[in-house]
């Protein structure tokens, strides 16, 4: 157990995962939050998810709570914020960790549904959260929101709707951090790339009917940099380093955690 987030209490969103062979972003940033002494809620649509979240987090004898919460709707982004400074006093961090690609496709084939959906979760989720965690760090005068984006904001893909949304975060961040820095809130995002976690070896194999063995390889071959895709642990540290108070002079920085795959743009 460390001590970086000593005192701190920290709301992450999408603390579950879905299943599979690995650990996703948000349960990883739960665990290693709570390692370094953060108070920890964990908030998830998917209650069991989450608990399992929490289960893990007290075996290794750190403080959380699994919280029952769809970020895509008000009153659960409001009750969340308030739940957390009822039971810990205040907010010092907040990870929105929430993203999907389902139905995504190019501008003629996709739908006006999944495009819909794709941005209510990907985008319209983080304004959300922030509206309602927002007061609190204002009246603390302190405050890191991490916002997770993705290199598709900046790669090409084929993926009209995630890759746009995915651009609004990064803009959205932009424009929370420039608003409230002098409230001393820091906002920042990362952009993870290639990553070998449950939603995207298990749902991108499913999705595409491949073997993910042959997904792995397929991946593994676009990351520049030796030992291929990274995994959530690595999302995950970059988070503990912009939450921690070793990160307190920066803020609206989108930083990429790809092992090079956006410098292979131009």
């Amino acid at each position: 157990m460390g001590n970086r987030l000593q005192g701190k209490v920290a709301i992450v969103v999408g603390a579950g995962q879905t299943p599979g062979d690995t650990i996703g972003n948000g349960r990883a940033m739960g665990i290693l939050f709570a390692r370094e002494g953060a108070k920890v809620m964990l908030a998830d649509r998917r209650l069991e998810s989450a608990m399992e979240t929490e289960a893990m987090i007290k075996k290794e004898g750190g403080e959380a709570l699994a919280f029952k919460a769809d970020v895509t709707k008000s009153e659960d982004c409001r009750t969340m914020a308030d739940e957390c400074v009822k039971r810990y006093h205040g907010i010092d961090i907040l990870v929105n960790n929430v993203g999907i690609g389902i139905g995504d496709a190019g501008p003629v084939k996709l739908s006006e549904d999944d495009w819909d959906h794709i941005f209510r979760v990907n985008l319209k989720a983080m304004f959300l959260t922030c509206k309602y965690v927002l007061p609190v760090m204002e009246q603390q005068e302190r405050g890191s929101i991490i916002n997770i984006s993705s290199v598709a904001a900046v790669c090409a893909v084929s993926m009209l709707a995630y890759k746009t949304s995915k651009a609004g975060v990064n803009a959205l961040t932009h424009s929370v951090a420039m608003k409230y820095a002098k409230k001393g809130i820091r906002v920042n995002a990362i952009m993870p790339g290639l990553m070998k976690t449950p939603m995207a070896i298990e749902g991108i194999s499913q999705a595409r009917g491949i073997g993910k063995d042959e997904l792995i390889k397929m991946r593994d071959k676009s990351v520049p940099l030796k030992g291929g895709m990274g995994d959530a642990w690595d999302t995950a540290y970059a988070a503990l380093f912009l939450a921690s108070d070793e990160a307190k002079f920066i803020t609206s920085v989108i930083l990429p955690v790809d092992g090079g795959q956006c410098a292979k743009i131009g």
